[in-house]
Parts: structure tokens; sequence; C-alpha cells
């Protein structure tokens, strides 16, 4: 008969402990498939294929009006948390950041590839990026809800023939607000000359730029011509050296598609350049200032109808958006590859979220989703 020997016994306190439970407790080891370097700024190849997780606080400032794809946000409700997985087009993007030098022309990168390969959620990452960085962040969430899904429209009182989006501008003004208001204190920015709205409405040269904003945001009638005078500013403060600005647009080829869902009184389809919206977002993406940088994604789910095979930028920005943006840095998003794809199937798993069977569940899933990250996610999701 064999005896096992039992641990030597420590009495503390009137309570006897084993001795190997008495040292200093062994820190918790972090799972494979995540990363505990929660800074964007150093990310870098040896975080691929990892989770990182975005603080609340942050979170909540930077996408709470948008940012993230709905079906991702029920997950972030669901697991009580943001995290991102560290893609190479991100890390390819943030190594380029990290080598510029802004007083040059700004740089202009073009995320493009197959529906549902994470081109938003890439953008998502590159905007915590921007946050840490202090960048002042000039984000349109999905350009096409404008084309498709505006909320009311108006004849423009200062360009002839055009429509505002009142209501469209002022959510986008308070969703800029809400993401920037703590830096623009900060810095203290100033409008540089006087804007007349009305004859008793005035916003004079000197007042913060936040009064500008405001005025945008409480009166929604001025909200688009606020919109492009808040543009026009930052444009000049930061070729001025004053502030730093990363323009992040996703399903910029909305803008370049021959018409709109908008109907004018006459039941004509509104093309893109007939929007007050539309200028001051493609000034803002010209190479005629620097200290800053725009990033933008190409989507074929972004055009109204007549979507095209092709994902490449030549195709969905059509001729006008590919001169506009030209020369620019175009950067593919694939579908995950093998350890993308088993991080994302851990990260599940361990959030008990779906089960592997003796049969292969996780090999099923890879058959089925074709490793595109939205699929998969659709194929993860509840009933």
């Amino acid at each position: 008969m064999f005896l096992r020997r039992s641990a030597p016994v420590v009495v503390r306190c009137g309570l006897r402990q084993p001795l190997s439970t008495v040292a200093s407790p062994q820190p918790q080891k972090l799972d494979d498939f995540r990363t505990g370097e929660s800074n964007p700024v150093r990310h870098n190849q040896s975080h691929l294929s990892r989770f990182y997780t975005i603080p609340a606080d942050v979170r909540k400032q930077i996408f709470a009006h948008g940012g993230f794809p709905k079906t991702y946000e029920k997950q972030i409700k669901t697991f009580n948390e943001a995290c991102l997985m560290v893609r190479p087009a991100a890390v390819e993007l943030i190594g380029h950041l990290n080598a510029t030098d802004f007083r040059r022309p700004a740089n202009r990168f073009v995320l493009y590839g197959e529906d549902g390969a994470g081109k938003s959620m890439v953008l998502a990452h590159l905007l915590h990026y921007g946050f840490c960085q202090e960048f002042v962040l000039v984000h349109v969430p999905w350009v096409p809800n404008w084309m498709k899904r505006a909320k009311e429209t108006a004849i423009s009182g200062t360009r002839e023939g055009c429509l505002d989006l009142p209501l469209d501008g002022a959510a986008w003004l308070v969703h800029f607000k809400n993401q920037n208001a703590p830096l623009l204190a900060k810095l203290d920015l100033k409008v540089s000359r006087d804007y007349v709205w009305s004859k008793r409405e005035t916003t004079p040269a000197g007042a913060p730029m936040l009064e500008l904003i405001d005025h945008g945001i409480n009166r929604a009638k001025f909200s688009c011509d606020a919109i492009a005078a808040l543009l026009g500013e930052l444009k000049e403060q930061s070729t001025a050296g004053r502030v730093k600005t990363m323009v992040v647009i996703d399903g910029f080829n909305a803008f370049f598609h021959p018409h709109t869902r908008i109907l004018t009184e006459n039941k004509v389809r509104v093309t893109p350049d007939k929007l007050t919206l539309t200028r001051p977002f493609l000034d803002i993406t010209g190479a005629d200032w620097c200290n800053g940088v725009c990033i933008v994604t190409v989507d074929r789910m972004a055009l109204t109808e007549d979507r095209m095979e092709s994902t490449l930028p030549m195709y969905q920005l059509r001729r006008e958006g590919f001169e506009h943006l030209d020369p620019f840095v175009p950067v593919r998003v694939d579908n995950y590859s093998e350890e993308e794809f088993h991080s994302a199937v851990q990260y599940y798993l361990n959030r008990k979220w779906i089960q592997i069977t003796k049969d292969g569940f996780d090999k099923e899933l890879e058959f089925l989703s074709g490793k595109n990250p939205f699929k998969l996610m659709q194929l993860s999701a509840s009933l």
C-alpha cells in the first residue's frame, strides 16, 4: 500500500493552511488570445491576432454615437467589454503613422476588402490610436446613412440648388463634440474669423471653437454651415501647427455614387454633390493641408444600388473619387488567417458563447464562415 505524503502545514491565526498556500500569489496568466498591451500606439507585429480591451470610459467617449457595426455593439453589451483583435492592416497603418512627418501634406489611406472582412473594426482601432495620440478626430461612422436614410431635408440658404440635412448635421456635431470636447478645451482653440448666421446671430472671431459647435447643435438650421466652418478652421489651424487632425470616414465611396435616395419636390433623385454635407468632407480629405492624416474605407455596401463586383478602390471610388484622393496608400483588409480565426474562436469559448463538441464544431464554423469575421459573428450570434 502506498501513502501519499501530505504537504507541510503551518498554523497561523488559529488556521491550518498548507505551506504552499502561504507563499505570495502568482500573477494570473493572460489568455493566449489576449494581449495585455491596451495602448494602440504600441501595437506591432508581436501583438497580431490577439485581442485587446478598450477601457469603458474611452469607449464611451469615442464610440457613444457610432463607430462600431451594430452587430458588434450587441456583442459588447452581451460580453460587457469591447475587445478588438489586432489585425495586420491596423498594425501596418500604425507603423505608417508613427513614422509620418506631419509637416508634409496630409497622407491619405484607403482601406478596401471583401464585405465583412473587418474594415470598420480596423477604423475603430485607429480611432483609439488617434485618441491616445491627441488628434482631433473628424469621424463619419457611415456616410450612406446620409445618402439613404436622411432624417430631414431643407433647401440650403447658402448654396443655391443644394439641400441641407439639418438633423443629420446636428447629430454629427454632437458626435464630434463628444469625441473632442476635452481636447478642444485643453488646446483652447479659437475661430479665426466672424461667422454671420443671421441678422442677430454671429460667432465672432476669437470665440472658442466649442461655441461654433454648440451653435450648430442648438440651431440645427445652421448645422451644415457650421460643419463647413468647423472643418475649414481645423484645416487652417492644423496647417498652422496648433492641432493635429485625424479624418476617419467609413463608406467614403458613397460621396461619388451617381445618386442618393433623397428626392426633390419633383421626385428627382438628388446627387451627392447637391448635399451641403458633401463638400466640407471632400475638402478636408484633400492634400492642401498638413499636420493631419485621412483614413477612409471603400465598401460595396456603401453604394445605393448597382454594387460592383470588384472591391478595388479604382472601381468603388469611380473616376472622380479616385482622382480626388490620388495619390493615396491602399491597404487591403483580408479575412481571418488561421491564427486569427483560432483566436476569435478561443475568445468566444472564453466568454462561454459557443461550445466545442467532439465532432469539431470549430471546424464547422471555419467551413461555414470561410474565415470571414462578420459571417463568424453571425454564425455565433444568439437565435
